[in-house]
């Protein structure tokens, strides 16, 4: 009997999760076609003359302890210090604890997942904040007397009179946390994210991204932590905001990616670099085949028992043979994205923390990400490598920073020369007081498509879509591209995992697939 293929599309999270299933738990061969020229997706890691670049930042945590099990699997736990806590993970009902000691030591071994602490903070007129954040003697003083007052009396007015119904994405927000923190905190970046006025991406985003974080909330996280704290990644019950400690890759996230992806090779599995698939063949109920174009142009029809699909829905049904019915093309089509760009720049010093240079980096300014809310520059978040992973710099003597932009495909600012973008780049963080352009030893630009799926377009009649494709028996739509979800990595993964769950125990899991990350326990927020 001729041995089953699953035809994967990507080799990002959920493309290699389903893969890395696959060959540990069936006989089925998983064939990955990847248009990228590396694997995962936008959880990949770019080498840029050995200083490493994180397309969007990846904290490697979730409330999922299949997923931490899992990762810790496949990369195993620096060893920790004495006096640090060390990591239990509860899974299927028994305990797997990593204390202080055993693992591998990250400057003798590359393939090793660091323990990180989580520290982020709000750059807005000039000043930093905690993120999230808190009610501190820096907190009232940075915003003044006179704005904390309609602070506090726009959250009163919020919970005495919330808006009804949450129709868009203010609504939301103003119900949580009152109009003079929404236009304070949220308006500004959440527009620089998605390029439209918050009023018209729906409270859908919101329930998804931020349903647990609120006033409440933050005050409930300040008094647990006056609390002794046990394990070092206890955190289920905190909200994804709010974690403090998260597991990170020594080389960055697409190195665990990478060993994925050769563990898949080496136990049978496939995967095809610079391949597109352009094409998908039905006959109704089921998936026939996909068409693959190859680096050379050549074209083929690869068959497939299984196709799981992690590329964008509005390809996909662009590709279907026969066509999907008109109302769900519709649907497609108008689908809508948005797009990322990362402009590294290589620093001798920073201008924040008073000055600094690498040796004081970590104790002056010890942020993963700064959110930039002021809306006098286009930079979205500002990434400091070094913070991630000292491994990520070529030059320990080196700040290796990632000013992130959100963008969309074609416009002004993604077609900008990359000269000029990197000149623009180093002229932002001089206006912001970061750093100065004098002290810029080198750039790089990473352009990134479709890197967030959007909740606007045709996306309120997205359930077309969703039960249109539901009616193929041996199709799995995963990720967060194939399902135009908003998802992080391990929601993306979950998808994969239990799409592989119902094909090893012979169940339909379509339901329970299309509810990952709908599910309060899955919710995050990066």
């Amino acid at each position: 009997m001729p041995q089953k293929i699953a035809v994967i599309v990507g080799a990002g999270p959920a493309g290699l999760t389903a893969a890395y299933e696959l060959v540990t738990r069936t006989d089925i061969k998983p064939i990955l076609f990847e248009a990228d020229s590396q694997v995962g997706g936008i959880s990949k890691t770019v080498n840029y003359k050995g200083n490493r670049i994180d397309i969007g930042g990846h904290r490697f945590f979730s409330k999922s302890d299949r997923v931490m099990e899992w990762w810790t699997n496949v990369m195993p736990l620096q060893a920790l210090k004495d006096g640090e806590e060390g990591l239990t993970i509860t899974y299927h009902n028994r305990q797997r604890e990593v204390a202080a000691g055993p693992g591998p030591d990250p400057d003798q071994v590359d393939e090793v997942m660091l323990v990180r602490n989580r520290v982020s903070r709000i750059l807005y007129d000039r000043k930093m904040y905690d993120y999230p954040l808190k009610f501190s003697a820096q907190t009232f003083a940075n915003l003044g007397a006179l704005r904390t007052l309609r602070i506090v009396a726009s959250y009163g007015k919020a919970r005495l009179n919330p808006i009804k119904p949450e129709v868009n994405l203010r609504d939301f927000i103003v119900n949580r946390f009152g109009q003079e923190l929404y236009a304070t905190f949220f308006r500004d970046y959440t527009e620089k994210v998605w390029g439209v006025p918050c009023e018209d991406i729906p409270a859908d985003w919101g329930a998804q991204r931020i349903k647990g974080v609120s006033i409440t909330g933050l005050i409930k996280n300040m008094l647990r932590k006056l609390k002794p704290q046990t394990g070092s990644l206890a955190q289920k019950d905190t909200e994804t905001s709010l974690i403090e400690r998260f597991l990170y890759p020594k080389h960055g996230p697409g190195q665990l990616w990478e060993v994925v992806a050769r563990e898949v090779v080496e136990k049978g599995g496939e995967i095809h670099y610079q391949n597109f698939v352009t094409g998908i063949s039905h006959d109704g109920s089921q998936i026939d085949s996909a068409t693959v174009v190859g680096p050379d142009g050549d074209i083929r029809e690869v068959k497939a028992d299984y196709l799981f699909s992690s590329m964008p829905i509005t390809e996909l049904i662009g590709g279907w043979t026969p066509p999907a019915p008109a109302a769900v093309r519709e649907v497609s089509d108008g689908l809508s994205y948005r797009d990322f760009m990362t402009v590294g720049l290589l620093l001798k010093r920073l201008k924040l923390g008073c000055g600094t240079d690498a040796s004081t980096l970590a104790e002056k300014v010890p942020d993963n990400w700064i959110y930039i809310q002021d809306n006098d520059v286009k930079v979205g978040r500002l990434q400091i490598f070094n913070n991630w992973s000292p491994y990520l710099v070529a030059d320990p003597d080196t700040i290796w920073v990632g000013l992130e932009y959100f963008v969309n495909e074609g416009d002004e600012f993604w077609t900008m020369d990359d000269a000029a973008l990197k000149q623009f780049g180093a002229s932002e963080l001089e206006k912001l007081g970061v750093a100065d352009p004098a002290d810029v030893l080198d750039a790089v630009v990473v352009r990134t498509q479709k890197a967030y799926p959007a909740y606007f377009g045709t996306y309120g009649r997205f359930k077309e879509i969703e039960t249109y494709t539901r009616q193929f028996e041996n199709l799995f739509c995963v990720g967060r591209n194939g399902m135009h979800r908003y998802n992080n990595q391990d929601h993306s993964m979950l998808t994969a995992m239990i799409a592989v769950d119902g094909i090893v125990e012979g169940r339909d899991v379509r339901n329970e697939l299309w509810d990952i990350n709908t599910e309060e326990e899955y919710h995050e927020s990066k």
